[in-house]
């Protein structure tokens, strides 16, 4: 069911939904979505005076939980449910302090020798300063761990008489110091966040935009799961794709039209992508699937594709029409709808000075509370009577959205 689908006053409410939310890049465990839809929840239906509960999940399947709501004088329920691959991500993080820095080398060196780096920046900075940050962080951390060891042996040495071997010794403990110091800084990575980014952005450089193969297995499991809700008696199957996880979204639901599991007088089916930074992966050479399925995606009737960001979100390409910027916008294209969460607007002055700086809780801001909010509700949108693309047939794309082409990798087979 798409915007430009005539239907029903009737047939465009929802009574029954199914959610399936696509998570970033995080090694944590699904229970974190379900308590941050818990408060948020409670603290958005408090705000705009409608009714949300949560419940357990009934079945098995993947991680989730049931939730009703009332709104407008309409009872919604919904299931949702978390497609983890939470495991392929801690085991991406497994590397060690010498792994670590043997990617920063590799990640660098992939996205400036094919010069996606340079033509990221021609889009966004703020993604740009967030990829950047993990190497100047490690690096800072190695001179940081040197001159510390340097320091401490340089004095102990002047503290004792001279004796054979004493460079040899300054040597072994000014570099048993730097492995402290590193094992230290690897420690407080909760803080810092540097290693956990260079792993992130080493995940994708590895395959140069491909998938890792027990990705693309895992993403046919989320496939047959999705292909499965379909079928059943969901007024919508709404796809949530967030930050990492709008591009999977993009090629599951690819895969998933191609194959003729969309039936037509099935439930309604919605994307709507959150975050996202498709551009990170789609400019690299070897991400000829994502750019096919960007290509197929942004011209397919079967659903309503909504992409929301928001300029005040430095770790995603706000704003940036992820199959326009992409350079393989078919001439049909319609979808995605652009649209801007406007932190600076939904967020009280007060509540926009405490985040500003948070960058990756303002990166999580689209599954959370606003207290001035515009257009943009999440639990309006997961748990309200309208469908995705009823919610936002009228609405128009936000005027400073970025269309332009900036990527040399354009082929798509």
């Amino acid at each position: 069911m798409t915007a430009d689908q005539p239907q029903t006053e009737e047939a465009r409410r929802v009574r029954r939904r199914r959610v399936f939310y696509i998570p970033g890049y995080d090694p944590i465990h699904p229970r974190r979505y379900r308590e941050l839809y818990r408060k948020e929840g409670a603290a958005q239906a408090e705000i705009s005076g409608y009714e949300i509960a949560l419940a357990p999940k009934r079945g098995g399947g993947p991680y989730g939980w049931r939730v009703r709501s009332v709104q407008a004088g309409e009872t919604v329920e919904a299931a949702v449910e978390v497609l983890v691959w939470s495991d392929i991500v801690r085991d991406s993080m497994g590397a060690s302090i010498p792994e670590t820095y043997a990617q920063l080398v590799r990640t660098a060196w992939t996205y400036i020798a094919s010069g996606a780096l340079f033509r990221l920046m021609r889009l966004r900075k703020g993604p740009i300063i967030a990829a950047l940050y993990p190497i100047f962080a490690l690096l800072a951390q190695a001179l940081a761990g040197v001159l510390l060891g340097w320091g401490i042996a340089a004095a102990l040495l002047a503290l004792l008489p001279p004796f054979p071997f004493s460079a040899l010794a300054g040597l072994v403990l000014g570099a048993a110091v730097l492995a402290v110091t590193l094992r230290w800084f690897r420690a407080k990575d909760g803080k810092f966040y540097a290693y956990y980014l260079m792993h992130d952005y080493a995940f994708t450089a590895r395959w140069g935009g491909a998938n890792p193969p027990r990705l693309e297995a895992r993403m046919a499991a989320f496939a047959d799961t999705i292909a499965q809700a379909l079928t059943e008696d969901w007024d919508e199957v709404l796809v949530v794709g967030h930050s990492s996880g709008a591009h999977l979204a993009v090629s599951i639901l690819s895969d998933l039209i191609r194959a003729g599991r969309v039936p037509a007088t099935g439930p309604a089916l919605g994307f709507l992508s959150l975050g996202q930074v498709v551009p990170m992966v789609s400019f690299l050479p070897r991400a000829t699937r994502l750019r096919a399925d960007l290509a197929f995606l942004g011209a397919r009737p079967e659903l309503s594709w909504v992409d929301v960001t928001a300029p005040g979100d430095g770790c995603a390409f706000a704003l940036c029409d992820p199959v326009k910027v992409t350079g393989v916008a078919p001439p049909e294209q319609f979808q995605p709808l652009i649209l801007s969460a406007a932190f600076t607007q939904t967020l009280s002055p007060e509540r926009w000075q405490a985040l500003r700086w948070r960058f990756f809780r303002l990166h999580f801001q689209y599954l959370c509370a606003f207290d001035r909010p515009g257009d943009y509700d999440y639990f309006r949108i997961t748990a309200g009577p309208q469908t995705l693309a009823e919610r936002f047939r009228d609405h128009p794309p936000s005027k400073s959205r970025i269309e332009r082409a900036a990527n040399r990798y354009t082929t798509i087979a």
